[in-house]
């Protein structure tokens, strides 16, 4: 039977009932376009995600406290107390015996839903406390001003560097802010540098965030007695030095917290196990949607078996014909075979360009929202979404190709 002719005899066919044809067709294009749709926000996700974790550097570790729950005998739980990080163990990080592969540390104070007022406006944000090196190792830059200087921290300076979301929601503007004023927890501060933007993550908004001296976050902001910190960044030499730098470190941290290899009551991360924690995880969440989305492609599928069954009925008698005149069940078969795809390859075109605005519309709507989601369409979701759809045309129109091929001439002549 000549392609040709296969074509002609399946478009005749199909077009017969358009209506039901169209209805067929939507099935497919609803399942393809949620598969794409699906996996291109999972990678969208796992793009924005990745973006933000290199950013800081892929030679940049950062060691937080860890609590660690001992069982006693008997069922009764005690739980070990908190070992504080200190600026202590930031100086010992520090040191070119102990730890070679240790460039630059940067100990931080953070403070969480601070208020902030400026211009009659007042809002919450974030307040992290610093000395001067979190500059350099967070690759942090500013859009106009400075960052504050080591004379500044040692005076436990009033001054600020701050983000450019909450640049516009205190002063509706992102320029020309040098010098002027806001009251962070009713303590007045100057603004000297505007920090670039860095876009959000799930994790929040690195735009909406003041940063001040550690000195002067531990005194008048968070007020924390002590020379406890809440985490230590840690710059190594370079990135092929970061697993000597984390073992440096964590001999450092158990020799100082009197602490065996197992009971450490702190953590050391790396930005290469944060990102490769990430991408599983996103790889994992982009993998469940689609296989969500894959089950209304299915649907999709019963939906062509049962109008393929529906149209072996309905051409009984043609089929007889066909079938008296020469027609051999391969023919027969093919004939159906060729319906199904066409309908399953023709929803999955469709169902590419719909998946693909839908992504368009939900990265629009993510920018409006302020989150750095931008939806990734990729080839292999392209390719697995049309193959599927393929797929799903072939095996639900095996079963009534096979029918039709199996019926009697005379019986389908007789056939009412």
């Amino acid at each position: 039977m000549k392609i040709n002719r296969v074509l002609r005899e399946t478009f005749t066919s199909l077009s017969a009932n358009k209506l039901r044809t169209g209805l067929t067709v939507l099935g497919i294009v609803i399942g393809v376009a949620a598969v794409i749709a699906m996996m291109s926000v999972g990678q969208g996700a796992q793009n924005s995600i990745t973006s933000q974790i290199n950013s800081i550097g892929t030679n940049v570790l950062s060691v937080s406290a860890g609590s660690r729950a001992r069982f006693a005998p008997g069922g009764a739980n005690n739980v070990r107390n908190i070992r504080e990080l200190t600026l202590a163990d930031a100086q010992a990080m520090i040191d070119p015996f102990q730890a070679p592969s240790v460039l630059a540390i940067a100990p931080i104070l953070e403070g969480g839903n601070i208020s902030a007022a400026a211009n009659g406006q007042t809002t919450t944000t974030t307040v992290n406390g610093v000395t001067t090196s979190y500059f350099s190792i967070r690759n942090q830059q500013v859009t106009e001003g400075a960052f504050f200087n080591d004379q500044q921290v040692s005076a436990h300076a009033r001054v600020a560097v701050i983000g450019v979301d909450l640049a516009t929601t205190l002063f509706g503007q992102t320029t020309n802010l040098t010098g002027q004023t806001l009251r962070i927890n009713g303590q007045t501060f100057t603004i000297i540098g505007v920090l670039k933007s860095q876009g959000g993550s799930s994790f929040g908004s690195a735009d909406n965030q003041v940063i001040i001296p550690l000195t002067t976050a531990r005194d008048r902001v968070v007020k924390r007695p002590g020379t406890s910190v809440d985490g230590i960044y840690v710059q190594a030499t370079s990135a092929a030095a970061v697993p000597e730098a984390s073992t440096q470190i964590s001999n450092i941290m158990r020799l100082r917290h009197h602490v065996a290899v197992g009971k450490e009551d702190f953590s050391v991360l790396s930005q290469q196990s944060l990102l490769t924690t990430a991408t599983s995880i996103t790889g994992i969440l982009t993998t469940v949607l689609g296989g969500i989305a894959a089950i209304s492609l299915l649907v999709g599928g019963i939906g062509i078996m049962n109008i393929m069954l529906v149209s072996v009925v309905e051409r009984t008698r043609e089929i007889g014909l066909r079938k008296a005149l020469g027609a051999r069940n391969q023919d027969i078969m093919t004939q159906f075979l060729a319906e199904s795809s066409f309908l399953s390859l023709l929803g999955g075109l469709i169902g590419i360009l719909l998946g693909w605005l839908i992504s368009l519309l939900i990265g629009q709507i993510a920018s409006a929202a302020g989150t750095a989601l931008s939806p990734a369409v990729s080839l292999n979701a392209i390719l697995l979404a049309t193959g599927f759809s393929i797929a799903v045309g072939l095996f639900f129109g095996i079963y009534p190709a096979r029918r039709a091929a199996r019926l009697e001439p005379v019986e389908a002549l007789r056939y009412e």
